[in-house]
């Protein structure tokens, strides 16, 4: 028997161990963006790094100015010299806020039956948690039936990405020589469908900008003072309302500078994947895409640049009434990017464009929260050819080459940073409900994914760095 079907075998035969510990780890409540939890973060990125080490990996966890990361090598046998694989995860998770729209407590992980089969319930099981312990449970099968990786193995899990990586690239600099590798396997992506397997060739960037309009220099009665005084609130959702025209297109000046049109081929591959629109916005209550004017959802989705009003802060917002102009009003707002779109680009142009429309009595503070590039990879190196064997393998059906609408700044880092082209490939699905009560991961994508990477490092041995 081949190795490779040896450790698929150990994969299966060690499910039930491998689902106590996602347990024991969803059990951690790492909520990086909150300061109440950062003992939490640290007893995960300490729980991880245990894990590997007990598997046989130099693993530790290193500091930072925020939370810690776990970093990991693997010292011991490798059946091939190269190429060096740095698989990237994270242990952070998002709130459970509202609590009460829960099934079940969110760090209170269980197996139950959920519509289409077996799932996994709790915060981070399928963002990151799950995603990431696909990775190491297929290191373990591995190392337990043949002793050793098909390839050389770094790992780098960290605790920041749901609150912004904000110390990930200077952590990256300051470690370059330790974390060189030649290929960045990123876990934290989705299938195509259940019985889908995809790698992710291109991600959105992204640029997140907070606006504070302030007008008066205190809150005022609205009927000693309407009509006569500013109201940042009406101030600020004119701005807004102008970002768009009617027909969907973002109207900041210079917004499509470096926005590419989409190859026919890629189209046709698109069309191919018999997208279900109309389902996709009848799942979640709705039945007309919003955006561009004659760009399917698919396109809006993954290869056109956007521009969303995340959260508006204004006046009074608790029960009942209270009459009051309020002295500010703020708004969350982020873009998304596609090609070659300059973050810096866009976020001065926004900054310009409401300076330019603030009344008299009226200032605006900015607070940049993001800012990275769209990631355009190639569909046609070694490696990704060699992962899309081994998933076809592993699920019968040819794996999808998809974009995504969402951004992972980790991706750019790696290229800008390391010089590293990454492989995504995740075994999410788009109803896991990741970042909102009663987050799932299917059992089927979890041993699917242990043993798609068991398959995927065999065949990354035989490809090309």
């Amino acid at each position: 028997m081949a190795a490779s079907e040896k450790a698929l075998n150990q994969a299966d035969a060690n499910l039930d161990g491998a689902l106590e510990r996602l347990f024991e780890l969803i059990r951690i409540p790492s909520i990086s963006a909150d300061s109440n939890y950062a003992g939490d973060c640290r007893k995960a990125a300490e729980w991880i790094a245990a894990d590997l080490a007990g598997l046989g990996f130099e693993a530790g966890t290193r500091e930072t100015d925020g939370q810690p990361m776990v970093v990991a090598h693997w010292r011991g046998k490798t059946t091939a010299p190269g190429p060096h694989v740095l698989f990237y995860g994270h242990y952070d998770v998002q709130p459970a806020d509202p609590a009460n729209l829960w099934k079940r407590d969110a760090f209170d992980p269980a197996l139950i039956e959920g519509k289409t089969g077996k799932i996994i319930h709790g915060r981070g099981s399928s963002d990151d948690k799950g995603q990431l312990m696909t990775f190491v449970e297929a290191c373990r099968a591995l190392i337990q039936t043949t002793g050793e990786l098909p390839v050389p193995v770094s790992i780098l899990i960290e605790g920041e990405e749901e609150s912004g990586s904000v110390n990930l690239g200077p952590f990256l600099d300051r470690n370059t020589d330790e974390l060189k590798a030649d290929l960045a396997l990123v876990c934290d992506t989705a299938m195509w469908d259940r019985k889908t397997p995809a790698i992710t060739t291109m991600l959105r960037g992204l640029v997140f900008e907070e606006v504070i309009v302030t007008a008066a220099n205190r809150d005022l009665h609205s009927g000693l003072y309407g009509g006569a005084a500013q109201n940042p609130i009406r101030v600020l959702t004119h701005i807004l309302a102008a970002l768009h025209d009617d027909h969907g297109k973002v109207t900041l000046p210079g917004f499509y500078d470096g926005v590419p049109d989409l190859p026919n081929s890629v189209r046709k591959q698109w069309a191919a994947l018999d997208f279900p629109e109309e389902q996709f916005l009848a799942d979640v209550g709705l039945s007309v895409p919003a955006g561009e004017d004659n760009h399917s959802a698919l396109e809006q989705l993954w290869s056109r640049p956007t521009c969303d009003v995340n959260g508006i802060v204004g006046g009074y917002i608790g029960e009942g009434s209270k009459t009051v102009i309020p002295s500010q009003a703020s708004a969350k707002i982020s873009f998304r990017l596609v090609g070659d779109q300059d973050p810096a680009a866009i976020r001065q142009a926004f900054r310009d464009f409401v300076r330019e429309r603030l009344p008299a009595d009226c200032s605006a503070e900015f607070l940049s929260h993001a800012a990275s590039p769209a990631i355009m990879l190639d569909m046609s190196g070694p490696a990704v050819s060699a992962a899309s064997g081994a998933l076809a393998d592993e699920w019968g059906k040819e794996a999808a080459l998809i974009g995504m609408g969402g951004s992972i700044p980790i991706v750019g880092d790696f290229k800008r940073r390391l010089g590293l082209d990454a492989l995504m490939i995740g075994f999410a699905l788009e109803d896991d409900a990741i970042h909102s009560p009663n987050e799932k991961y299917e059992l089927s994508s979890f041993r699917g994914g242990i043993r798609s990477w068991v398959r995927i490092l065999d065949a990354l041995k035989d490809s090309a760095a």
